[in-house]
């Protein structure tokens, strides 16, 4: 607990002393291009949040290093070195906005490769047939390693579209693997998840529900490094761990990218790395909270986007709860992860066709009051 603590405290601090900067002349970390399609804020907002998480998740390893778990300092350390080349093209293009989507995959998988070599996170069980026989062989072992790290810090990137979304999935992800690690005996593995729960909740106070700030692409990537290679270790060091636990956990962001991938390159024909504006969480934001008709102050379109976060957030959590449940059975796990599948695209659908469910647009109307003078989202 006290190192959640520690991660949390140096995280808000950190996080508030960026907001105040972005204050100052030359704000060139700034999100003020609104003209993209997947764009819904109204008014620039620093999008460096990773910065805080990364700070926060190094003041823990360095307090576990300085207090005698020096292993569990060394491991958190040697990840963090290992995410470095993800997280600082995240930074680059948060402050330039000039490095494309295949040079932050590229950056990824650097960092996936040296955490394959420098710390064993290799993928060498699947449970799915034809891939336990290619991640036997270590070539094999690496390319899904590095496929399944970069797709998931991909993946985390592209549902950080509304204030609060992406860090709390993460947060619920984390809170996951925490359980599970602590479940089979190792402290190691989860007093770094829960370290990462704090960091990111350092975050979410400012960005939720007022959307001072942004996770930005640095975030994004280090988070989805973080939780992938968190998982890969939960299974290296557990065997009695199923590897579809982790995919389970996953599962939003991973199915929001492959489904996105085939929206745009099956259905409409272009490239799937050219952004849109119909994710999920966009026609949500746009068809189900009922007052997006209403008031077009920045005031009143940050409110409504924290208001569709948490329609999200239990779509995250529907998939968490049955892999916690049943995180040692492969078979339930694949269930589950068909259900989601299923129930991912029917919503999908019933949305874009204007059918959303009755039980959403009550959600949806009555959103949480911003406090007093805050008028940005995320």
């Amino acid at each position: 607990m006290p190192y959640v603590l520690l991660a949390a405290a140096v995280s808000a601090l950190v996080t508030l002393l960026l907001i105040r900067r972005a204050k100052a002349p030359g704000r060139r970390a700034l999100d003020h291009d609104f003209s993209k399609p997947q764009k819904i804020h109204a008014v620039p907002v620093p999008r460096i949040g990773g910065v805080g998480i990364v700070l926060g998740l190094a003041a823990v390893a360095v307090a576990q290093a300085l207090g005698g778990a020096s292993t569990e300092g060394g491991l958190a350390l040697l990840l963090l070195a290992c995410a470095m080349p993800a997280f600082l093209a995240g930074v680059v293009q948060d402050y330039t906005d000039t490095l494309t989507p295949k040079g932050r995959l590229v950056a990824t998988a650097v960092s996936a490769v040296l955490a394959f070599f420098v710390l064993d996170a290799a993928i060498v069980r699947t449970d799915i047939p034809g891939l336990d026989w290619l991640v036997a062989f270590g070539a094999g072992s690496l390319a899904l390693t590095v496929l399944a790290v970069t797709g998931i810090a991909h993946a985390v990137n592209i549902i950080d579209g509304l204030n609060g979304l992406a860090s709390m999935c993460l947060a619920i992800m984390l809170a996951a693997v925490a359980y599970v690690a602590f479940e089979v005996g190792d402290p190691l593995v989860g007093t770094l998840a829960l370290a990462g729960i704090g960091a990111v909740f350092g975050f979410f106070l400012w960005n939720f529900p007022a959307g001072l700030i942004f996770l930005g692409d640095g975030g994004a990537y280090f988070l989805g490094f973080f939780v992938s290679e968190l998982s890969i270790l939960l299974l290296v060091r557990n065997p009695e761990v199923s590897p579809l636990f982790p995919l389970l956990v996953c599962i939003y962001p991973v199915f929001e990218t492959l489904f996105s991938i085939y929206r745009r390159r099956v259905l409409r024909a272009r490239a799937p790395s050219l952004p849109d504006g119909i994710h999920l969480h966009s026609l949500i934001y746009r068809r189900v909270v009922r007052w997006a008709a209403g008031e077009r102050s920045a005031r009143a379109l940050t409110r409504r986007n924290s208001a569709a976060s948490p329609f999200l957030w239990l779509l995250c959590t529907g998939s968490v709860i049955p892999a916690v449940l049943f995180w040692d059975r492969s078979g339930p796990l694949a269930a589950f992860l068909l259900l989601f599948g299923v129930s991912y695209v029917v919503l999908y659908w019933r949305i874009v066709r204007f059918r959303s469910p009755r039980w959403m647009f009550l959600l949806a109307s009555r959103p949480a009051p911003l406090p007093p003078g805050d008028n940005r989202q995320t």
